[in-house]
């Protein structure tokens, strides 16, 4: 089952607003609280907010445990721009839009673990076989170690002058 929670014309850039979304986006709840309780963003209390009543939806709606949800969707929209004007030199005017953003949460209950089959006397040994063949199959698939070749021997220096300076090639 899936609770859903929006938040409507919240007063902060959708673009901002993306930057603390996108750190929450396939978290644990709880995880998701507590990163957006630290993070110096003005859009986490909102976001943080609407986490909070989405879980709460969760819990009294639908009877999920809040331990066991995720966020499993969360999106960003532009919404309507409130629109101003500055005046500027000249009797000019520039127009400041104060853009608005909507904001959906998904939250969505983790898949239960299936339980843990019996240990009986056939599945231990199914258990060897498939051990076996794996070790096999290791084996068919390394690689021979390196082994380095027989030292080289320096080249020996004839006895009388040695040259002494030597021109490096480039």
């Amino acid at each position: 089952m899936q609770a859903i929670a929006k938040l409507r014309y919240l007063r902060i850039a959708p673009r901002k607003v993306r930057l603390v979304a996108d750190l929450i986006r396939g978290r644990k709840v709880i995880e998701a609280q507590t990163l957006l309780q630290f993070l110096p963003k003005r859009a986490s209390l909102p976001l943080a907010k609407l986490l909070k009543s989405a879980t709460a939806s969760a819990k009294n709606n639908l009877q999920l445990e809040d331990n066991n949800l995720y966020i499993s969707k969360i999106t960003v929209d532009e919404g309507p721009k409130l629109k101003r004007w500055q005046p500027r030199a000249r009797g000019q005017a520039y127009e400041i839009q104060k853009k608005t953003s909507h904001v959906t949460i998904v939250l969505d209950e983790l898949e239960k673990k299936p339980k843990k089959t019996k240990k009986t006397k056939k599945n231990k040994a199914i258990r060897k076989e498939i051990k076996k063949t794996e070790e096999e199959k290791k084996i068919k698939t390394e690689k021979p170690r390196f082994r380095p070749e027989a030292k080289t021997s320096r080249p020996k220096i004839e006895k009388g002058i040695r040259k002494m300076f030597r021109r490096k090639s480039f």
